[in-house]
């Protein structure tokens, strides 16, 4: 992988040039004191990560950034500074990674080693974002439902992460009180069918399953920012910001469980 760091203290971009050489799969590492050198540079030269010093004279860490991921949106950013207050605004452009100054060989390398291991994973063609508002992808286009209740469905049963939900239940979630009679049962059918008919559109239909009248997603067939979370991935938990499919209010208890969990997962690394 060919890296790049830019730092505009010389002796502080050398060392990291000269850790990033050490480790492997790392097969070409270029360092620049300035934003505009990297970018002249990155023109005709593809690069996998860019290791970006925040605090810089004229463009400063999160402009290059902007800049790079217009030029190779697939490159991974890695912030290094000595401001740990730049958090937030470094995952909102979506960083692969936060290290503080002075950086070890162990911490690069683990960040490193992260980033080269999403690269590596077949990408699913489907993602789900569930943090803020709800929103589906297919190769990164958004999935667009002529029916907003067909939305809040699919976006029910991803909460659920793959168990089966009864017509029952999801009637019973999505119009809250209404009865469950005979002409809800049909009007239920027509959404059913709509949703099915936004995912075959899109050919994303592997994502959701009905099965002897219960209705399920596939977690394997898509990625989801929640499920990540979850897992623990280190991405998803910095990159959540307490607001959990913010349209529905079904959502608070899942929300309130996602909040909980990075509280305690905070207070447990002190």
């Amino acid at each position: 992988m060919r890296v790049i760091c830019v730092d505009d203290e010389r002796i502080l971009m050398e060392d990291t040039v000269g850790m990033c050489l050490e480790v492997p799969g790392v097969t070409e590492a270029r360092g620049f004191v300035s934003g505009k050198e990297a970018l002249e540079w990155i023109q005709s030269n593809p690069v996998d990560i860019a290791l970006l010093d925040i605090d810089m004279p004229g463009m400063n860490g999160l402009q290059l950034a902007e800049r790079i991921k217009k030029v190779y949106p697939d490159t991974a950013i890695i912030f290094v500074t000595g401001y740990s207050e730049y958090a937030v605004d470094a995952f909102r452009l979506r960083a692969s990674g936060y290290l503080l100054k002075p950086v070890t060989k162990e911490a690069l390398a683990k960040d490193i080693a992260y980033v080269m291991s999403i690269k590596t994973e077949p990408k699913s063609r489907v993602h789900i974002k569930a943090f803020g508002s709800f929103d589906v992808f297919k190769d990164g286009q958004t999935v667009k439902f002529k029916i907003a209740k067909c939305k809040e469905m699919l976006a029910y049963l991803v909460d659920r992460q793959g168990g089966s939900v009864t017509r029952t239940e999801i009637s019973a979630v999505i119009w809250e009180d209404r009865l469950y009679d005979r002409k809800q049962q049909k009007q239920l059918d027509v959404y059913i069918r709509a949703l099915k008919d936004t995912l075959d559109e899109y050919g994303i239909s592997e994502i959701f399953e009905m099965q002897r009248g219960s209705l399920r997603v596939v977690p394997e067939r898509f990625t989801c920012d929640a499920y990540l979370f979850f897992s623990g991935d280190a991405n998803a938990v910095n990159s959540y910001r307490g607001e959990y499919m913010s349209s529905y209010s079904w959502a608070s208890i899942t929300e309130g469980l996602m909040s909980e969990k990075q509280f305690l997962g905070k207070n447990s690394s002190k």
